[in-house]
């Protein structure tokens, strides 16, 4: 039961099913569905501030829903960039350093909408949060080039491209040995072309990332950035202690166990050499993964990337240690904050309501990533089940990622999308939060203990979003008042979910609204007034 109060009277009552429902009916979660379906008129979506280096490609698409076919244009492009208006991308290359407002506009035959988008040519890029998906945790170390393709072409054909879903990254298993013009790393034979693919998703409107690492190996026992051996050629590899796919492997070892011994950095770099090849293939993103995180190889990666004459998204992994946070925010466009996430309520609650600490060191260009989004079908392997995460539970994952202005990276196959799923990806008022040009992390101004606790995040109009999240075992009744939030006069609140006002707010007014057990509100007071 959901209800809404003002002053203790009851204003309103929305009724979901229980959580317990959803464990004996996962594969129709239909009846949880919040996020209206988009009008049939023309609703831009997605970044309203995109950075890009001067002299690099730079590609923009407009994300819009809306019915098709929808024509776009543009006012106020910068010299050396064009748009398609019948795919909305924005193309081409700007050379002069500076700030541009666009007035974006799409038009079909419902109607037309307009919306401003600033444009910045300088020395930072992923000006908001990255949105997109991880190959991770659906396959793991067994990923395709075909899975990838599909996971892409469903992003397209689902329509979350639409609501400004972007990035398609390739995560630890498709590196085979060093080879070609750069002495770089090739793919292995489950990647049998990676520049056609990255034109592939390119074509699409969307962009490609990569994984990486700076030791021997891998996670997944694949070879990283570094060697023993000058020439690149890793020794394991010259004495044949690898699969097909060149994975490390001991004949009749352990692979969970033997992989360990390629975890360390070696004496030899081909950094240069690698990010060399990334550019031709036309990779956008990068996930450069070791642990513990350290200046030398971060910067050393940073410093190939910032003078490689492509944007490239760089995002380090796992777990950067708290100490060095300046480090990372000023190297880094993300830095994970954590292990691996699991599709369980422990991971995602302590994972999320622990991230607090990171707040003065995220903003635009450098964000704190708390890790993938565990809803859908999800894995680690070749078999897939849906999240073990009950319905209430992936609202909060959603509300408290969006909240904190951590990127947004869908961890399942997009191929096997089901609406529920769908309906939490698509919310456009909901991923706004994310987006938000100010690129504030959302700070607690109350708690009840480890029980309950309101989150507040500043936006870029004057308005706040407010989470109110219960990590209790039963229902409990949550409240704020306008000088909770620093608030005063005549105040709207909206239910960004349901995308529906729902109350409206006076003096000491207190708004109230009973939130299940593992569960979240996620509302909008506007128009804000901060004292």
């Amino acid at each position: 039961m959901y209800r809404l109060f003002i002053k203790g009277a009851l204003m309103a009552a929305l009724v979901m099913p229980s959580p317990a429902a959803a464990q004996t009916a996962s594969s129709d979660l239909s009846a949880y569905i919040l996020t209206p379906e988009p009008a049939p008129a023309p609703r831009i979506n997605g970044a309203r501030v995109f950075g890009a280096r001067p002299g690099s490609d730079f590609f923009f698409a407009i994300a819009a829903t809306g019915d098709r076919p929808m024509t776009f244009s543009a006012e106020g492009l910068p010299k050396g960039l064009a748009l398609d208006p019948e795919t909305g991308r924005i193309t081409g290359c700007v050379k002069k350093a500076g700030e541009y407002v666009v007035t974006l506009r799409a038009e079909n035959g419902s109607g037309s909408c307009e919306r401003d988008l600033r444009i910045v040519i300088g020395d930072k890029i992923a000006l908001t949060p990255p949105l997109g998906w991880n190959s991770w945790n659906c396959w793991a170390r067994d990923v395709t080039q075909e899975q990838v393709l599909s996971s892409a072409r469903a992003m397209v054909e689902k329509g979350l491209d639409r609501h400004g879903w972007t990035y398609i990254n390739i995560d630890d298993g498709w590196q085979g040995r060093r080879g070609g013009k750069y002495n770089a790393i090739q793919p292995n034979t489950k990647f049998p072309d990676m520049k056609a693919l990255a034109d592939e998703i390119h074509g699409m409107g969307l962009k490609i990332g990569i994984y990486s690492t700076p030791w021997v190996g891998t996670y997944a026992a694949h070879i990283g950035s570094y060697s023993d051996n000058p020439d690149g050629e890793n020794q394991w590899i010259k004495d044949g202690m690898h699969n097909e796919h060149f994975r490390y492997q001991k004949p009749g070892g352990n692979y969970w166990k033997d992989r360990a011994e390629t975890y360390r950095h070696a004496e030899y770099s081909f950094v240069k050499a690698d990010v060399a090849q990334w550019v031709e293939w036309g990779i956008d993103y990068l996930k450069y993964d070791w642990l513990p995180n350290d200046r030398y190889y971060t910067a050393e990666m940073h410093d190939a990337l910032e003078n490689c004459g492509r944007d490239i998204v760089y995002s380090i992994s796992n777990k950067a240690p708290y100490a060095d946070a300046p480090l990372w925010m000023n190297l880094c466009n993300c830095w994970r904050t954590t292990s691996d996430i699991r599709d369980n309520w422990e991971s995602v609650s302590s994972i999320g309501f622990a991230h607090d600490r990171w707040l003065p060191f995220t903003g635009p260009g450098h964000w704190a990533d708390p890790d993938m989004l565990v809803v859908g079908m999800v894995g680690w392997s070749t078999k897939l089940h849906p999240t073990n995460l009950t319905p209430d539970e992936q609202y909060t994952h959603i509300s408290l990622w969006s909240l904190l202005a951590a990127p947004l990276l869908i961890g399942c196959d997009l191929a096997q999308l089901d609406d529920f799923t769908l309906s939490l990806l698509t919310n456009d008022e909901v991923l706004e939060v994310n987006q938000d040009p100010l690129g504030l992390q959302a700070a607690p101004v109350w708690h009840n203990g480890d029980k309950e606790v309101i989150y507040m995040k500043h936006l870029e109009d004057g308005s706040v979003a407010v989470g109110l999240f219960n990590r209790g075992e039963k229902a409990a009744k949550m409240k704020f008042s306008l000088e909770l939030l620093g608030l005063r006069d005549k105040q709207t609140v909206r239910d960004l979910w349901r995308q529906t006002d729902v109350a409206t707010l006076r003096g000491n007014e207190t708004f109230s609204t009973e939130v299940a057990p593992h569960g979240a509100a996620l509302l909008r007071v506007y128009p804000g007034n901060p004292r």
